[in-house]
């Protein structure tokens, strides 16, 4: 999607579409029956405004978030349509909200065959974060899913314009981050939306390789023997139940101005298929166990967007990509592997498999001087009942971090929640003949999870993120279409920044 900076009056610009935001200034009233909405343009250009005076003073629009309404050959325009899309309550605006009606705009208008349209930055918002957000939204509004349909319509938006006020330079270095944000978002969901037999773990390395050679990044694919040098007994254990041959992907940005250290390794769960193994998953819903790979997916976007936009810090991508399976070669519940570490770990559930595999790619990223540790893993059920469908979980061993992945969240627009991981909570996965248990049993699930996991990192500042409820939308939104989220990659990017400044 080509995106292009506008200076000129929306009145006075030639467009298919020219896109606006309706805010309700209503105060707040005691009962809601008794509050009537106050519609207001977020563009203050007089022609536009007398364009829509007796639309938005007739009480046919309610102003509710997402409410879109198409008025065509809008007098006194250019355009050609004025697309008005409501922000809601204009007290409670953000950027969050303009990213997601941007993705709103972008699905009412490709879906009726529009190919291009201008979008006005709203006043109440910084210039530079309202063309962040809305190049950002657009872009993950213009992504579907349905690639195999063979009935599948063409649809899509081809350019964008924003339309700001503002220093034109700014303007366009804060849309190019952006669209190299919002790509590699994409670039995320598009792996993780490939079925597990379009995406073993050999293509997805083949993938990060062409990528890594797109974009300037070094990277090395390695197979089971490589994995068995390395001695990592954890994620071998997890691979040893397939016939497919498992993949080490690593990535390494390292800028000659960078300092020394620090030195961010990333860490993915890349399990391409998940069968739970010989503990094996109920039938309903197992066809979604493709996106099981989504944090090691969630990993290489982040390479590509860093090595694009090229902040001053080194950082190697791990993803530890393997299927899950049962099979006569499988693991088996009551196993106990040994991980690249040398802890011994009782397999209880080889369903909890996702930990394995990380446990080994979080050693290895030390082993290759990591200072600092981030993993990704759509790694727990347990996430969902916590947390539901909107928040992921942040887990952590270090405040610093934990402040710093707080200030990518809200930078980024991405909902994520920190839960504990008290002392108390490793009695759980005590094992009477190994060092650790795999699993911690049902109470508290993501927190054992990632207490598996902090064994691993050890004293190295780390964030664990669980994706599991977050990586796949359930539904079809307004903004975005069903299926996989591109989660944390937005975040991720600013914490790398913010590692840099």
């Amino acid at each position: 999607m080509k995106t292009t900076i506008s200076l000129s009056s929306p009145s006075a610009l030639e467009t298919e579409s020219l896109v606006t935001v309706v805010l309700d200034h209503a105060e707040p009233a005691i009962n809601e029956k008794d509050r009537k909405a106050q519609l207001k343009l977020a563009a203050d250009d007089p022609a536009l405004q007398s364009a829509v005076a007796d639309l938005l003073s007739s009480g046919e629009l309610a102003g509710k978030p997402f409410e879109t309404n198409l008025v065509h050959k809008p007098a006194g325009l250019k355009a050609k349509r004025l697309l008005l899309v409501s922000g809601g309550s204009a007290r409670k605006f953000s950027s969050y909200d303009l990213r997601r009606l941007a993705g709103a705009a972008v699905r009412t208008l490709k879906s009726r065959g529009i190919r291009s349209l201008a979008f006005i930055a709203p006043e109440s918002i910084a210039a530079e974060d309202a063309v962040r957000a809305i190049v950002e939204g657009a872009l993950v509004g213009n992504f579907d899913p349905d690639y195999y349909r063979s009935d599948r319509k063409d649809q899509k938006i081809d350019e964008i314009t924003v339309v700001a006020s503002g220093d034109k330079g700014k303007l366009e270095n804060a849309a190019r981050e952006a669209q190299v944000i919002g790509e590699s978002q994409n670039f995320t969901r598009d792996l993780v939306n490939e079925p597990s037999n379009r995406m073993t773990p050999t293509m997805l390395g083949e993938r990060a390789k062409k990528m890594s050679a797109e974009v300037g990044l070094k990277c090395e694919v390695y197979g089971a023997e490589k994995i068995k040098e390395l001695k990592m007994g954890a994620f071998w254990s997890v691979a040893q139940g397939s016939d497919e041959p498992p993949a080490l992907i690593v990535m390494k940005y390292e800028p000659a101005d960078a300092p020394e250290t620090p030195v961010l390794g990333l860490v993915g769960k890349g399990i391409t298929f998940d069968t739970g193994g010989i503990s094996i998953k109920p039938a309903e819903g197992m066809e979604k166990m493709k996106y099981d790979m989504a944090g090691g997916a969630t990993m290489i976007g982040v390479m590509r967007a860093i090595a694009l936009l090229k902040p001053r810090i080194k950082v190697i991508g791990i993803v530890c990509a393997t299927e899950n399976m049962p099979s006569g070669k499988a693991q088996k519940p009551g196993d106990v592997q040994i991980a690249m570490s040398g802890k011994s770990i009782e397999v209880i559930n080889t369903d909890a498999e996702g930990r394995l595999v990380l446990a080994d790619g979080l050693h290895y990223a030390k082993q290759l001087g990591c200072t600092h540790l981030v993993d990704a893993a759509t790694l727990t059920g347990a996430v969902v009942v916590a947390l539901g469908y909107h928040n992921a979980g942040i887990f952590t061993n270090d405040d610093q971090m934990y402040e710093r992945i707080h200030r990518a969240n809200e930078e980024a627009g991405e909902k994520m929640w920190r839960l504990p991981v008290d002392d108390e909570y490793k009695e759980q996965i005590r094992s009477s003949i190994a060092d650790i248990m795999n699993t911690g049993g049902r109470w508290g699930g993501a927190i054992t999870a990632a207490m598996f996991l902090k064994e691993f990192a050890e004293d190295t500042p780390w964030i664990h993120l669980d994706i599991a409820g977050t990586a796949w939308m359930e539904d079809q939104k307004p903004w975005i279409a069903k299926g996989p989220s591109g989660i944390a990659v937005r975040s991720l990017v600013e914490f790398v920044k913010d590692f840099s400044a």
